[in-house]
């Protein structure tokens, strides 16, 4: 049948599936090489390229990674403190590798160090030694000092312990840690003075406990109380191989702390966001105060916020296209002296200095009386903290003596918690208010400068306890 033109023009051109069978073809086809080819020499955007950091935020990456080598967790390096970790090392490697029972106990003020060093070391010999099981207790966290044993039981028999010690617990932790097999077993007890009993019988238990026949059990005790074992524990002065070894860490000095704070910052940004005279101000601050490196820790990060604060407020003000060149706009603010000591004005002693107007007001005389009965009851004790049951006993009675009306052992707490607030107390809550533990956190010539001026207290000051 013969074909009309338009049939013939339709047969004749079929430009769009021509295209499609051309785009169809195999991918190893020349034409298709140059495409990709072409595809792929196209150079990228330049919006695409991956840019360096914008000042603003080099600026807060500063701070950030200051703070953050500045928190108190255990660092991988402890600086003045090598003398003593050579000692803990010395004693672990002797009684672990010896298969040797003993005890140690490690006395100190709070931040001088005694967990830390001890937590590096048995990270240390975990790594190098084989043979051993280490068990950490706080015991801050037990209900009662006889639940130390339970706690104890659970670690090393690995069953769950629900009654309380009694002889056959007793009898069963023994046999385990006296048994022929098995590792030796590092217990490490935190907060010691914590275990204090009637009698002391569970710190002499547990000092007793190396010396069983066959024992494998390596004790080490932490505290803040120097004479712990002379003094609560005079029975162990008659037997002299019940007696552990001591080891003191003395309170940081001013160059000591200023080493770990600028250790510390070596490892986080090159840009030094600390002048060396805020360092060396804060290291000076703290070791007159207590040593207390973590103290110099919270100090230094408290006043990187108070700066990069400022620095967030003025660059939000101030647009960076201000700034005069772009090596300027990275160059981070730094915190100097007056920051330091606007944050140690803030929490420390200064609080307490009485003005000469208000003093009344800003004072009370129930805390008054209650600071000089602390401080006056470390005196005659010569210890650093007491129980708050014996604080409140020795405050009845200067207020007894003075004729001034007492408060009740609640808001002896109460009073208690506002002196921590304001810096002067420090407190370690235990679950028994009366165990709950009261110490001083500023010099003694401090206190007395700041209340020497009121007839009652000077009174208290000058006859001392009842």
């Amino acid at each position: 049948m013969p074909q009309t033109r338009s049939q013939s023009q339709a047969t004749i051109s079929f430009p769009k599936k021509k295209l499609s069978r051309t785009l169809d073809k195999p991918k190893n086809s020349g034409d298709s090489k140059l495409e990709l080819t072409n595809v792929q020499a196209i150079p990228c955007s330049p919006c695409a390229k991956l840019l360096p950091l914008s000042p603003r935020k080099r600026l807060g990456t500063c701070y950030q990674q200051a703070k953050q080598v500045l928190t108190t967790a255990v660092p991988d390096q402890l600086p003045a403190r090598e003398k003593e970790m050579d000692v803990i090392r010395n004693f672990l490697r002797e009684h672990i590798c010896g298969k040797k029972a003993g005890s140690l106990y490690l006395s100190g003020a709070p931040g001088t160090g005694k967990t830390a060093c001890l937590s590096r070391i048995l990270q240390e010999l975990k790594k190098e030694l084989k043979g051993f099981k280490t068990i950490m207790l706080n015991c801050m966290s037990l209900r009662s000092a006889q639940a130390v044993f339970p706690a104890i039981a659970q670690e090393v028999c690995q069953e769950e312990v629900y009654r309380p010690a009694g002889k056959d617990m007793m009898r069963k932790l023994e046999n385990h840690m006296t048994a022929e097999k098995g590792p030796m077993i590092v217990l490490v007890l935190d907060e010691m003075d914590q275990l204090d009993s009637k009698g002391q019988d569970v710190l002499y238990t547990l000092f007793e406990w190396p010396w069983l026949t066959s024992s494998r059990l390596v004790l080490i005790g932490i505290a803040n109380t120097l004479d712990l074992t002379d003094r609560i524990l005079p029975r162990l002065q008659a037997r002299e191989k019940c007696k552990p070894q001591l080891l003191n860490f003395p309170p940081y000095t001013k160059n000591q702390i200023a080493t770990i704070l600028q250790d510390r910052l070596n490892q986080a940004s090159k840009d030094q966001v600390l002048d060396n005279a805020a360092i060396q101000f804060c290291a000076r601050k703290v070791s007159a105060v207590s040593g207390d490196v973590r103290k110099a820790l919270d100090v230094c990060r408290r006043a990187i916020e108070i700066v990069e604060s400022d620095v967030k407020r003025q660059t939000i003000l101030k647009p960076l296209s201000e700034c005069k060149s772009p090596s300027e706009s990275l160059v981070p603010k730094r915190v100097g002296v007056i920051h330091i000591s606007q944050v140690i004005s803030e929490v420390d002693g200064n609080r307490m200095t009485l003005s000469q107007d208000g003093a009344h007001d800003s004072f009370p005389l129930q805390q008054k009386i209650l600071v000089c009965s602390l401080l006056l009851l470390t005196r005659q004790l010569k210890i650093k903290e007491v129980t708050l049951g014996k604080l409140f006993e020795a405050y009845s009675n200067v207020c007894r003596k003075q004729q001034v009306a007492a408060v009740d052992q609640s808001e002896c707490l109460s009073l208690s918690g506002l002196l921590e607030a304001r810096g002067i107390f420090g407190l370690k809550k235990n679950k028994e208010t009366r165990f709950t533990k009261v110490s001083l956190k500023i010099e003694e010539k401090e206190i007395e400068h700041a209340l020497k001026d009121r007839a009652l207290v000077g009174n208290i000051l000058a006859t001392g306890l009842p």
